[in-house]
């Protein structure tokens, strides 16, 4: 059966590999299970998925630009650090920053004597990604799922 059509519900494993070989991540606690065309996933990623059929296994690779993007230097800035006193701050932490609106996550990628540098890049971001996946199960996803926009269920998202 191949993965196609209206929403679908897809879980798999997968090990994600930088282009050296070295293992990131991999689905340790059973499959990873997301709805389909909602951005859940790296795009090019689930376009992979969505053509392998139930059982499949697929080494996908995906340059830079088509993971987590390039770096771009708009989201590097630098801020007082005096601005920051009041937290305990580390190369490599994150900060959880309050833009009005919207919450943005950024990493301390720099501590000098007088600012900080924040970086609000993807940590991934300007490297190639090699996923090793194995689809175990499609299905039509619910009406709920598709109005939640995720998938529900062991993967997916409890309520």
């Amino acid at each position: 059966m191949v993965l196609s059509g209206p929403q679908r519900v897809i879980s798999f494993n997968y090990t994600l590999k930088d282009s050296s070989g070295q293992i990131i991540d991999q689905s340790a606690e059973g499959p990873m299970s997301f709805l389909t065309g909602v951005g859940q996933i790296i795009p090019k990623l689930e376009e992979e998925l969505k053509g392998m059929m139930i059982s499949q296994k697929k080494n996908v690779k995906l340059a830079a630009a088509d993971a987590y993007g390039l770096p771009d230097p708009k989201m590097v800035m630098d801020v007082p650090k005096a601005d920051l006193a009041h937290l305990k701050i580390e190369v490599g932490g994150f900060l959880q920053l309050n833009l009005g609106q919207t919450m943005k996550v950024v990493r301390i990628a720099k501590i000098s004597e007088e600012s900080v540098t924040l970086d609000g890049n993807h940590p991934l971001a300007g490297q190639d990604l090699e996923f090793d996946v194995e689809v175990m199960n499609s299905r039509e996803a619910t009406a709920e799922e598709v109005a939640h926009g995720h998938a529900h269920g062991p993967g997916g998202h409890h309520h």
